[in-house]
C-alpha cells in the first residue's frame, strides 16, 4: 500500500537543522523518498493546532501516503509513539497526545500500532530523549512510505479508543441561535475558522445577504458583538467589512474583505474563544 510519499509536520519551524535532520534521516532509509512538507510552523507545544492541519490536509493526498507529526511537549516521556492507519489507508506517525482527535473524529482510524522502538528506532539513538522526531518518527515514517516496514510490524495493535483525544467544543442549536468555537485561524490572512459545521448553520435557515449578530467572548469576556453578513465570498462586502462565510472544511468562518478579524479585534483560537450567530 505504500506510494513513496511522506509527509512532515511539526513545530520546528526552518530556523535551525531540526527539520532538514529529518529529511536526511529519512533519506538514508530510502533515498528516492518523495517528500513534502504540510507545515513546520505550527504553534510551539500547540498539539490541537497539529491536529487540526493534518484534518485540513489528509484527505487531498493520495491512498498509502504516510504522515509524520511531530507537536510534542511531551518528549522522553512515558507517552505513546504510534502509527495510525486511517479509513482512507494512509498513515499517520505521531505521538499519541492529542494529535489523532481530529483525524478519528472526522476521517476516521482503522487501527493503531505502538511503535516498537527496540525495532524501529534509529541504531545508536538510545540515549537521546529530545529528538524522536528524527529518531523515531522520520525513521519510522520512512521506512513505512518506502514499503521497507509493514504496518503489522510497528509494535503491538492497541484499541482505537484508547488513543489520547483532546476536548471538542460541541456545537449548541437553540432557537435562531447557534453556538461554538473559534477553532483555529487561516493564519496568514486572520480569518476565524470556527467548530460549527455548514449542515449545523443551515438550521439557522440562513441566505446570501442575511444578516446576523455576532458575538465573540474569551472565557466570559465580551471581545466582538456587531451584525454581519453572510456571504458566498469576501467580495460580498466592501473593502474592510466583516463577512460571516462557509470555508473550504465546510465550517463557518469569519472574516474581514482584505483585512485581517484576528488582528483588527484581537481573537485567539481554543475552547475558551465562544462564538454566538443570531438571527436577526
Amino acid at each position: 500500500m505504500a506510494n513513496n510519499l511522506l509527509v512532515l509536520q511539526s513545530d520546528f519551524g526552518l530556523v535551525d537543522g531540526a527539520v532538514s535532520a529529518m529529511v536526511g534521516v529519512a533519506l538514508q532509509e530510502a533515498g528516492d523518498l518523495k517528500i513534502h512538507h504540510l507545515t513546520h510552523d505550527i504553534t510551539p507545544y500547540n498539539i490541537f493546532e497539529g491536529s487540526y492541519r493534518l484534518f485540513q490536509t489528509v484527505e487531498y493526498w493520495p491512498e498509502g501516503t504516510t504522515f509524520v507529526s511531530v507537536v510534542d511537549p511531551g518528549v522522553g516521556s512515558d507517552r505513546k509513539s504510534v502509527v495510525a492507519l486511517t479509513e482512507k489507508n494512509q498513515y499517520i506517525v505521531t505521538p499519541d497526545n492529542g494529535t489523532l482527535s481530529y483525524i478519528k473524529k472526522h476521517i476516521g482510524i482503522k487501527a493503531v500500532r505502538e511503535i516498537s522502538e527496540l525495532k524501529n528506532r534509529r541504531e545508536n539513538t538510545e540515549l537521546s530523549y529530545t529528538f524522536h522526531g528524527r529518531d523515531v518518527y522520520a525513521y519510522t515514517g520512512a521506512k513505512l512510505a518506502s514499503g521497507h516496514l509493514a504496518f503489522k510490524d510497528v509494535g503491538p495493535e492497541f484499541s482505537v479508543e484508547g488513543i489520547v483525544e483532546l476536548p471538542v467544543v460541541k456545537t449548541v442549536l437553540e432557537k435562531n441561535l447557534i453556538r461554538g468555537a473559534v477553532d483555529i485561524l487561516d493564519v496568514r490572512f486572520g480569518s476565524l475558522w470556527t467548530s460549527i459545521r455548514n449542515d449545523e448553520f443551515n438550521t439557522l435557515n440562513p441566505q446570501f445577504g442575511d444578516r446576523f449578530e455576532v458575538t465573540i467572548f474569551n472565557n466570559d469576556m465580551l471581545v466582538y458583538q456587531n451584525q454581519v453578513t453572510y456571504g458566498k465570498s469576501f467580495a460580498d462586502v466592501r473593502i474592510g467589512q466583516p463577512i460571516i462565510y462557509i470555508n473550504s472544511l465546510y465550517r463557518v468562518g469569519l472574516a474581514i474583505n482584505q483585512g485581517s478579524f484576528a488582528k483588527a479585534y484581537n481573537v485567539g483560537v481554543g475552547p475558551q474563544w465562544r462564538i454566538e450567530i443570531k438571527k436577526i
